[in-house]
């Protein structure tokens, strides 16, 4: 054995507590380190050629590069939708990390049927009936992928073609009707051979709104002719979480024949509050849903599930056939349902959080985001300087200056803003408009920190 690995194993133990306890410095202080770093990184150091050691490289890392990363994980950062982690989902990551179980099948492990047992708690906190499987993956980009993919794979069924082994060309054109879609989205339509410009944008709701205008999309869908389609409803927009009207879209199968898909990517969790969990009402009538979980369940990078009716035609796309692997029979293994075949124990970290602090710990982390982006959108509203850009609906305000709201003058008030150290916002356009949106999605942020948010804004405004 390397010197340098047999010296590690040695002193595991004492490895492991400096690493904690340097973990438990940087997460006590996340709360007034700056939530974002500037700066040019230090350059590329070559490649070490026999090594320092874990504890070396520990300081080496603490010296050299920890400086420059951001507080993302703190309560401050209002960046994309960002969630932190919980105390009880990192110490289920580095139990993942120690254990490091690849869960690609059963694998003489418990592993997968605790990743099993994680879904099935997930699907009842989604409000999801048994008619729903699902599977870990690593954010919505991939579990929306896996949606269409399935929703591909159904349009095959329906127009008498195999798509997993004749190709995507065999379908000829396949249309996706959305009206606010994720950029994800698209993206998942250019790796699945379906096309970016496949698209079919229906148009919205009057008056502000991302939500599609449900008689356009019948209308899209009375336009086919009885051509089978893949529909994407949108249960929380990026810009401004707007909710299309799922129960309204879902009984329009009854006439028309299109595969549902629901991104609820985020807007999933208002499933978890009483007083917000009508805006997913229908989310169980999807074919399939997309949920981000390093968003709102607060549970580290990367997670994210998916679930879908018809597993079936997902192991008919995902199937890895092969002599050692076996074929999936029965209770699929998971390297069956989806793109990776070696897999981490990403529900770990789950499952940790949701035993922990249950269904009512996770739904007050959703109530108090919710409340406390309320009271942000109503000091940004009385603010001079700045004007909301749409209704807070959910957990992100969406804003710009009173004044000449122009790509550079919003991006430079961003810049101010993430300089300050005080607080994080990501640049976007709505309406037309160069805009920013905070969203709220940490378990830590108080109102504290959503009154020294206000306060960076309006000198960053002012």
């Amino acid at each position: 054995m390397h010197p340098a690995l047999a010296d590690d194993l040695s002193r595991l133990s004492e490895l492991l507590q400096s690493a904690r306890d340097y973990a438990a410095r940087e997460v006590a202080g996340l709360a007034e380190r700056p939530v974002a770093v500037s700066g040019r990184a230090p350059e590329r150091a070559p490649l070490p050629a026999e090594g320092v050691g874990g504890a070396t490289a520990l300081t080496r890392f603490a010296e050299r590069w920890a400086p420059g990363f951001s507080g993302s994980a703190g309560p401050r950062y209002l960046g994309f939708v960002t969630g932190g982690a919980t105390p009880a989902s990192v110490a289920g990551d580095w139990l993942t990390a120690a254990l490091d179980q690849n869960i690609s099948g059963a694998g003489g492990s418990w592993a997968q049927e605790l990743e099993r047992e994680t879904v099935g708690w997930l699907r009842e906190l989604f409000g999801l009936s048994e008619a729903h499987s699902g599977a870990f993956v690593t954010g919505a980009t991939v579990s929306n992928t896996i949606g269409l993919a399935v929703g591909r794979e159904w349009l095959g069924e329906r127009l008498g073609v195999d798509v997993s082994r004749a190709g995507a060309a065999a379908l000829g054109p396949v249309d996706v009707l959305s009206g606010s879609p994720h950029s994800s989205i698209t993206k998942a339509m250019s790796v699945l051979g379906i096309g970016r410009d496949r698209l079919r944008q229906v148009p919205l709701l009057s008056g502000n709104r991302e939500a599609v205008d449900v008689r356009a999309l019948e209308e899209a869908l009375a336009e086919r002719d009885g051509r089978p389609a893949i529909v994407v409803a949108n249960a929380g927009t990026v810009n401004t979480v707007d909710f299309d009207d799922l129960r309204a879209i879902a009984a329009l199968k009854e006439r028309y024949d299109f595969w549902l898909h629901v991104d609820a990517a985020f807007g999933g969790f208002a499933a978890l509050s009483p007083e917000y969990a009508s805006l997913v009402d229908g989310l169980d009538a999807a074919d399939s849903v997309c949920v981000d979980l390093h968003k709102w369940l607060n549970v580290p990078y990367d997670a994210a599930v998916q679930f879908t009716r018809r597993r079936d035609l997902q192991v008919a796309v995902f199937h890895n056939a092969s002599p050692y692997l076996g074929m999936p029979v029965g209770e699929p293994d998971f390297l069956h349902l989806t793109p990776e075949n070696s897999r981490r124990l990403r529900a770990l970290p789950a499952w940790f959080s949701l035993m922990a602090y249950g269904q009512a710990g996770h739904r007050e982390i959703v109530e108090r985001n919710v409340a406390l982006a309320r009271r942000l959108g109503e000091g940004v509203d009385a603010l001079p300087g700045l004007r909301l850009l749409a209704p807070v609906r959910l957990n992100v305000v969406c804003f710009t200056l009173a004044e000449d709201p122009t790509t550079e003058r919003v991006s430079a008030l961003a810049q101010a803003v993430a300089e300050s150290g005080e607080a994080y916002v990501t640049p976007t356009v709505y309406g037309g408009v160069p805009g920013l949106r905070a969203a709220f999605s940490n378990w830590r942020t108080t109102e504290d920190d959503t009154a020294r948010v206000l306060e960076a804004l309006a000198a960053a405004s002012g």
